[in-house]
């Protein structure tokens, strides 16, 4: 170690020598000095070298120095890559989370439109490091009626698309959390939401999906030439004339509901039904709810209505 102290020694006074000569020299007895010294010290340095080679207890100065250093290296290294990946961590959870909370914010949006015709808003993603995906002709819904008896039709049979935001990789523990809505594919007038808001398994990467599913609401109208009259409306969001999209980064979109079809179809029976069962097929995955029918000894009239609000979802130009 004696060795190394005299190399820094030499080093120094080396480079002060070098500023004189670069200063002109404005103290030249200084710098004659200094350069005698350095010679002198290089001179002891090559004997001090020469008898350190010659001896065997030296070599395990650099072997033990040599295991410091790569002890010390190694520790480094490896509180590094631990750091590193804590920060990472942290930091695909805040986007995962920030996700979340621009696919709820959309859909609060998109819903303050519905029913509306005329009526848009705007939202935008922030960049949390996923893709923002709308599929106009993703969700394939399909919805039947009957009473298990004349009354069997199916009153709609197409995709209504859908949105989905495929977050940045994580093995994300929520895959089959519903943030908002549940996994039912119809409801009812419980006051369930029609939004199905969950997290789900992607082709890549864990993906927050957006889609709509039908509500269904009933009244009785009194009676009609003898007959009980039941009203059986069925609400459906559609999303199939929206711009398909596919972009990273922050995302404006816009909103807009263009029109509110309502189609009709009547059912004049001459017996008594009990209930009347609306079936709702998403995907590979179907539910049904049970509607009770009002009927008199003479029969019953059903009249189904079909609600169907059609919103486009398009890239927002500010």
């Amino acid at each position: 170690m004696l060795i190394y102290a005299k190399l820094a020694r030499i080093w120094f006074y080396s480079a002060i020598c070098t500023l004189l000569r670069h200063t002109n020299n404005l103290i030249p007895s200084f710098g004659d000095f200094l350069c005698k010294w350095v010679m002198e010290e290089t001179r002891k340095l090559i004997v001090n070298l020469n008898r350190w080679h010659r001896s065997k207890r030296a070599l395990t100065i650099p072997a033990t120095f040599m295991i410091l250093f790569v002890s010390m290296l190694g520790v480094v290294s490896i509180t590094y890559y631990f750091a590193v990946e804590k920060v990472n961590t942290r930091s695909t959870a805040l986007k995962v989370s920030t996700a979340k909370q621009d696919m709820l914010g959309f859909d609060e949006n998109l819903r303050s439109t519905l029913w509306q015709p005329g009526s848009a808003r705007t939202f935008e993603f922030a960049d949390s490091g996923g893709q923002v995906k709308v599929e106009p002709s993703a969700n394939s819904l399909t919805i039947n009626v009957s009473d298990n008896n004349e009354v069997a039709a199916t009153v709609f049979d197409e995709a209504v698309g859908q949105v989905a935001y495929e977050l940045p990789y994580s093995e994300s523990p929520d895959v089959g959390l519903f943030l908002n809505g549940d996994s039912r594919t119809v409801t009812d007038q419980s006051g369930s939401t029609i939004t199905q808001l969950y997290i789900r398994r992607g082709a890549a990467h864990p993906e927050v999906l957006l889609r709509y599913r039908p509500t269904v609401s009933y009244t009785t109208a009194g009676v009609e030439n003898g007959k009980a009259v039941t009203n059986l409306r069925i609400y459906v969001v559609n999303l199939n004339a929206s711009d398909a999209i596919s972009m990273f980064g922050k995302v404006p979109l816009k909103m807009s509901c263009v029109t509110t079809q309502i189609t009709t179809l009547s059912y004049d029976l001459a017996y008594e039904p009990g209930t009347l069962l609306v079936t709702s097929g998403i995907d590979d995955a179907t539910g049904q709810v049970s509607i009770p029918v009002s009927s008199t000894a003479s029969g019953a009239i059903i009249n189904v209505e079909m609600v169907l609000c059609n919103i486009t979802i398009q890239r927002w130009i500010r």
